[in-house]
């Protein structure tokens, strides 16, 4: 059910965007065919689009905001602060949720008792897609710091600005995982609840895809704390 003016929402989806206007939709008309009676909100935060995602955004019905020319982490941070839902979706504009995504992420932390989750996952593109499922669905989640991708987190509102939420550094989706998981339980759901694009594979190929994150990684690991 999407927010009312009466309504509040149980959860935000929040999404960052920059010149997505053509993988925008398929996102947004996933979150309107939800199947659930819960209320919730979609975010929308632009890097400075200089085609049509915000009017595409706002076509949908969701709220837009700016964010001047940072890497992703800010923009899921902006999206958060103006968020007013219980929990916070983050998905990417690239990402589709299935109709049973919020019903079940819901049922599946409350039971668990945890402050956040992912799910498993569909990379759909090329075939080299899925070793990067794979990594996501089986690799991650057996970490001793599991992560929880950017294109798939899914905490409380309370948790997220307690451990500081995402920053603007490399490979921030890592970094507040672990920053996450030093103070509150995760898990993996089991289920297939989004598919995302493996159009970076598909633009640099496997091997320079695992270099330009293991180069983000260097990075994160080696900066100063923001």
């Amino acid at each position: 059910m999407v927010l009312d003016e009466v309504t509040p929402p149980v959860v935000s989806f929040v999404i960052p965007t920059y010149n997505e206007r053509t993988t925008l939709p398929a996102t947004l008309r996933s979150i309107d065919a939800l199947t659930t009676t819960y209320s919730y909100e979609v975010l929308v935060v632009d890097g400075g689009s200089t085609d049509a995602t915000r009017a595409v955004a706002r076509k949908h019905g969701a709220t837009v905001y700016h964010c001047d020319g940072a890497d992703v982490g800010p923009s899921r941070h902006i999206g958060a602060r103006h968020a007013t839902g219980e929990w916070l979706a983050f998905i990417d504009a690239d990402t589709t949720v299935s109709p049973a995504y919020l019903d079940t992420m819901l049922e599946f932390t409350t039971t668990a008792g945890i402050g956040g989750a992912t799910s498993h996952c569909r990379v759909v593109g090329c075939r080299r897609a899925k070793i990067a499922e794979w990594t996501v669905n089986y690799l991650f989640p057996r970490l001793s710091d599991p992560i929880l991708p950017g294109f798939n987190c899914f905490v409380t509102d309370t948790a997220y600005f307690e451990v500081g939420g995402f920053l603007d550094v490399p490979n921030e989706d890592v970094d507040f995982s672990r920053r996450f998981g030093e103070e509150y339980r995760t898990a993996t759901c089991p289920a297939i609840l989004v598919e995302t694009s493996a159009r970076r594979i598909e633009s640099l190929g496997l091997t320079r895809t695992l270099l330009y994150y293991s180069i983000r990684e260097w990075r994160r690991r080696t900066s100063p704390s923001p």
